[in-house]
């Protein structure tokens, strides 16, 4: 039995190595959030009472490694214990799915835009999705929610600067990494007009136009999920839209609102979407998040704009039946929001840990 890192994990699962990924949680937990690829089987209730249960009768291909996850890894632990006899090198995910939230992966997303590259950074283990978008030498970051370091290593092989970091709102469901960003690149905070944050940015304001080497931001208010939130559009070839609009969903108008003040932004949301449905049917699509584990196979969450709403088919054909229709379908309130918007604003870091702090399913979306 041996501890293993998220890292190294996330090593191992990007080069494609042969390895099980054994996932002991129950099945509730494991429906919440999991590891694309992993195995899963049901032990942990009775590894808790000190038995082996289902793993007793577990095969596992020969000679290959084994690495257990559970929440926290305690159990994961006992799992390995229990597996220790079976030939195989068995290893531990050392802080088990908490940990994970942290673990990420890239993909290149091809846009028409000549001279323009965008790198889409995923935490698979969150569902946040991030944007490196890179033009003559320049890059700018959208929405960044994983260490600094990341996008500076990501812009610097790609032989770019970063000159501008953006959030397309006021994150509820993570900590923004976009001041800090900021701060250690040497970049320009830019943040949607608002007030609400208590340090230092350049506000944002509808129709602004950022520039990025030879590409051009332009920015689209686009209030609903919350009243500053604001999409991105790169040269007319790709649009960011945080979490205004997803792939097959919407963004939750309720958080930190009270029922009336939720139903208003729903309606300003559905206003909001219009003016996405508005662009050129080709426009790629670029969310903020995704509700599922994302594969380590560099294929980007992405679509053309027209395809999205072709999907969401009717949800558009009246504004009352929209609002209705998000109202009906809030998802469950996502843990510890209120405390994550509380640091967003202040922009401090937390002082509990941050793997913690932001546990827990992504739940952004209305689908």
């Amino acid at each position: 039995m041996k501890p293993i890192n998220v890292a190294t994990l996330q090593n191992w699962l990007e080069q494609k190595r042969d390895v099980v990924v054994l996932d002991v949680r129950t099945d509730e937990d494991r429906e919440q959030w999991s590891i694309p690829g992993s195995s899963h089987v049901n032990a942990y209730d009775e590894l808790k009472a000190g038995r082996p249960g289902p793993l007793a009768e577990l095969k596992l291909p020969p000679g290959t490694p084994v690495v257990t996850v559970c929440n926290l890894g305690r159990m994961a632990a006992v799992a390995a214990e229990k597996l220790e006899s079976r030939g195989n090198d068995i290893f531990v995910l050392q802080g088990g799915m908490q940990a994970w939230s942290l673990a990420w992966n890239i993909a290149e997303v091809p846009v028409k835009s000549e001279g323009v590259h965008v790198l889409q950074v995923r935490r698979t283990g969150k569902g946040c999705l991030s944007y490196v978008i890179a033009s003559a030498g320049v890059a700018a970051v959208i929405d960044p929610s994983l260490p600094p370091e990341v996008y500076v290593g990501l812009a610097r092989e790609r032989g770019c600067r970063i000159a501008s970091v953006l959030d397309t709102h006021i994150h509820a469901d993570h900590l923004s990494r976009a001041r800090a960003l900021a701060e250690q690149s040497g970049a320009t905070l830019l943040l949607p007009w608002q007030n609400r944050v208590h340090y230092a940015h350049t506000p944002v304001q509808d129709r602004d136009v950022i520039s990025i080497g030879s590409a051009q931001l332009v920015a689209i208010h686009t209030p609903g999920h919350t009243l500053e939130a604001t999409s991105y559009l790169l040269n007319d070839a790709a649009v960011f839209t945080g979490d205004t609009l997803f792939l097959s969903g919407v963004g939750r108008p309720d958080l930190s609102a009270e029922p009336e003040e939720a139903r208003q932004r729903a309606h300003l949301l559905f206003r909001s979407i219009l003016l996405l449905r508005a662009l050129r049917p080709d426009v790629v699509l670029l969310p903020g998040h995704t509700s599922q584990p994302i594969p380590f196979d560099r294929a980007p969450l992405a679509t053309p704009i027209g395809c999205a709403f072709r999907q969401l088919g009717d949800w558009f054909s009246s504004e009352q039946e929209f609002v209705e229709r998000v109202m009906a379908r809030i998802p469950p309130t996502p843990a510890n929001y209120t405390r994550i918007v509380e640091l967003n604003e202040a922009g401090t870091p937390p002082l509990t840990d941050v793997a913690e702090l932001e546990a827990g399913a992504n739940r952004c979306a209305v689908a």
